[in-house]
């Protein structure tokens, strides 16, 4: 017998932890840039899960990859080398212009790995005192939800209960060079901020706004990391939202589409 959706719902939300309040729609197939409901409802997906499937449902050449894979070999972890990783990094590298790549699994593990790579660089390269560097965020930020990130989230919502926070971070205006250069100390390692702004609902910055903040970085010793797990990866028309800018960055961090959906 086929559930209905209301069922459906029901034992969603009777068996899964409260983390989400999702539409009421039970979604069964997507193909494309389309969607239907398990009663055959079709519907435009405007939301491409926050950019993971950017590429659309089911992609022929997507799943002919990942069919192909399944049948030659599984996870290994990185205590071995295989023929599939170096050429995906090499394309990545070629892609972003950056010198070395480190995949990981989730978008906010991306960007835990990248606070502890400008922290380790700011105490060995910049010569920061021991557990003094301050990384700088902007307001209306989302990078994830892990204890780490929300500690330097604007957003009470997904702060409430979950304290004590982790220090080390100073949070100032978006597209507000004053507010940046105020923020800056010996202490600086890095400035940590989407070039457009996703779930604070796709705040686009005055153009001159990321040129003028890669410059103050150089001229200030700060490693500048853009996270661009929304807006990378051809959603802006380019295929990172920085070549809109002319500039480059020290650090860059994707995720979502990276991953195929």
């Amino acid at each position: 017998m086929v559930e209905s959706q209301e069922e459906l719902i029901k034992k969603e939300s009777e068996f899964s932890a409260k983390n989400y309040n999702p539409l009421p729609v039970v979604l069964s197939k997507g193909k494309g840039v389309w969607l239907w409901d398990t009663d055959g409802n079709k519907y435009l997906d405007m939301m491409s899960a926050y950019s993971a499937v950017s590429h659309g449902h089911a992609h022929p050449e997507l799943v002919k990859v990942l069919h192909r894979q399944s049948e030659l070999l599984g996870i290994t972890s990185r205590a071995f080398y295989t023929n599939t990783l170096g050429p995906f990094l090499q394309k990545l590298i070629n892609m972003s212009g950056l010198e070395v790549a480190l995949p990981m699994n989730t978008g906010a593990e991306a960007v835990e790995t990248a606070i502890k790579a400008a922290r380790r660089w700011a105490y060995k390269t910049k010569k920061v005192e021991e557990n003094k560097a301050e990384i700088i965020v902007v307001e209306g930020n989302f990078h994830g939800r892990t204890t780490t990130i929300i500690s330097f989230s604007s957003d009470n919502e997904s702060r409430e209960g979950f304290g004590p926070y982790t220090p080390g971070f100073k949070t100032i205006k978006y597209n507000n060079i004053g507010s940046l250069k105020d923020a800056i100390t010996k202490n600086t390692a890095a400035l940590l901020v989407e070039p457009i702004q996703g779930e604070a609902g796709i705040i686009i910055p005055d153009s001159e706004w990321l040129p003028e903040v890669r410059r103050i970085c150089t001229e200030n010793n700060i490693l500048l990391i853009l996270d661009e797990i929304q807006s990378g990866l051809g959603r802006t028309g380019k295929m990172f939202a920085f070549e809109h800018s002319s500039i480059k960055p020290d650090g860059l961090i994707l995720g979502k589409a990276l991953g195929g959906g």
